[in-house]
Formats: C-alpha cells, structure tokens, sequence
C-alpha cells in the first residue's frame, strides 16, 4: 500500500479532481473507486467524490500501488464455470482461491485472465486490468458473479449495483450458537488506519446493514444465511465478527484456528480438521438476482454449494455432536 497526504492550499475544487491533479498517475475513474472503498480521508472523515475542498483542508490517501499491466496481461486456460452467458453478460461460480483481477504482487491467474480466454470480447469500462469485472468477490470467498461483455451492459449493471437493485444470498458457517435466530445486523463500517486491508465497525464508517436467518446449528457451529442490503467491502465477515460469530476460517476477522483454545480436545480436534479442510473461511456467494441490462427481464442465477462448505453442512445436519 502506498499512503499519501497533502495539506489544502485552495478552496472549491471536488475531492476527486483535487486527487487527480495531485496524484496524476492515477485515473478519475481509480480514484473515485478509491474514494468509494473509504481509503480517503479529509480531516479524519471519509467524504464523497463530490466533496468540495476546502483551504487547510489534510487530505490523506491509501492505495495499492497496482503495475501497468494492460499491455502485458495475457489470457490463460484457466477453468471457470459458467452459470449463464448471452452476448451481454456471463455469470459465473467463482472458486475459492482464485484472485478476481490483477494487483499488488498478483499479475496472472487471475479471474480476469480467465476470462480474457474465453472471451473475444469484455467491458472496458474499468480498464484492462479490471475487463468485465462488475463487482467483486474476496480471494477466498466462493460463488456466483456478473461479468459484463459489453459496457452498455456494464454501467446498467453497475447502476443497479449502486442503488441497491441486485438482490444478494450469501451461506456463511459461523462459529457459536446465534441466541437470536433472525434478525438486522446494522454496524457502519470503516478501513482499519492501522491496517488497510481490514475494515472494523465504526462510527465514522459507511452505513452496513445484513439481515441473517440461521438454517442449521450445532453446539459449535451455525449454517448462516447471509443477505447483505448494502455492499461494503468485508462486510458479511466484518458483521458477523461483530456478534461474535465470525465466519469459520476466516483469520483476519477472528474465525481462525486461534479460536480452537479452550474447547474440549474431542471438539477441537474436529473444528480444527474442518478448518484445514476448507483452508479459507467459510462463505459462497450463494444466489445473485438482478434485471438483465438490455433485456430487462428480470434473472436469478445460483452457485451451488462447493464440496468443503457442505461436507460440514451435512454434518450440522446430521447433529453431530462436535
């Protein structure tokens, strides 16, 4: 990550064009992304891209410092399974493990090379780097994805996107038994300053809200249904941390094997073989609903469960005692 911070010497220029002119490798359209994954502050507030500086105003700024690749990013026959496809758009079950486009030390297996294979065409709406890529999915998250061919295709769907049109499911396993088996988990959401790749609950974060329906339990574990009203980055894991329920697997937000200790040796001797079974946290993206772009019929597609998540499914199912 690359920070940076600037002190204001003029007022009434927007945030956007103010980091623009400043930072002129980056393009608009990178730094309104910047801005709209909270990695700006202004005085210690995350603000909007419209914001209009003001004299004396402290800017700062994070970033991952991201090669130019667009000429070099190659295509590579990586299997990707396709869901849905027609000449606007695909949808696609992502698997875990399988970084969705190039960046900081990443510059190939990449989704997006993946889809340069199979593709002759993508959306260019976010350049080279990012072809097609509508939305995202972490690393180690599993599930269904929209990946746009055409960039009339793309801003529709990204104008969904921003205004809360696409319906989302997502199945989480959780650690711990949920007291409430229903409910609204609302918590705004911040970049940790100290750490940039990870977000906390806050007060000057972005309003977050995930409703969640617990489907199965066990005296350690819950199958969670996940479905997030609003798209912040590492939000279902960050939410579901926040209960004290994170997300099996998942070390940056306390679902890491760490957790094991102080459980009885039969127990953690299971949980743990679940977690080196599934060698990342527990979430898939499970169902995506949407309007088509063009079409305008309205679509719903479903990824179904990978094998490491239901293997542990049947087993809450089953009721071991673990």
């Amino acid at each position: 990550m690359k920070n940076k911070s600037f002190l204001a010497k003029e007022s009434g220029v927007r945030l956007d064009k103010y980091l623009s002119l400043n930072i002129p490798e980056l393009s608009r359209t990178k730094l309104k992304s910047i801005i709209s994954t909270e990695q700006v502050y202004v005085n210690g507030q995350h603000q909007k891209a419209s914001y209009l500086v003001q004299e004396n105003d402290k800017v700062e700024i994070s970033f991952a410092i991201e090669d130019e690749v667009t000429d070099s990013l190659e295509p590579e026959n990586i299997p990707i399974s396709i869901i849905y496809e027609d000449e606007h758009l695909a949808l696609i079950n992502k698997p875990a493990g399988l970084v969705v486009h190039p960046g900081t030390g990443v510059q190939n297996g990449t989704l997006v090379n993946a889809l340069m294979h199979r593709y002759n065409k993508l959306s260019s709406v976010n350049g080279n780097v990012r072809a097609g890529i509508v939305h995202r999915l972490d690393k180690d998250t599993s599930g269904v994805m929209i990946v746009a061919l055409t960039n009339q295709a793309h801003v529709e769907l990204s104008r969904q996107f921003e205004n809360r049109l696409v319906k989302k499911v997502y199945i989480g396993i959780t650690w711990g038994t949920w007291i409430e088996k229903s409910g609204l988990i609302s918590g705004s959401i911040a970049r940790k300053r100290t750490d940039p790749t990870s977000f906390s609950i806050s007060e000057r974060g972005r309003q977050a809200e995930t409703v969640y329906d617990i489907e199965v339990e066990s005296q350690y574990l819950s199958q969670v249904v996940f479905r997030p009203k609003t798209g912040r980055t590492h939000q279902i894991r960050v939410h579901a941390n926040s209960m004290n329920h994170p997300i099996i697997g998942d070390e940056k937000y306390g679902g890491g094997i760490s957790r094991i200790k102080g459980y009885i040796p039969e127990a953690g001797i299971l949980l743990k073989n679940m977690i080196t079974l599934l060698g990342r946290h527990a979430l898939h993206a499970y169902q995506l609903s949407f309007t088509h772009p063009v079409t305008l019929q309205s679509l719903q597609f479903q990824a179904p469960i990978p094998n490491d998540m239901q293997i542990i499914i049947d087993q809450l199912k089953e009721d071991v005692r673990i």
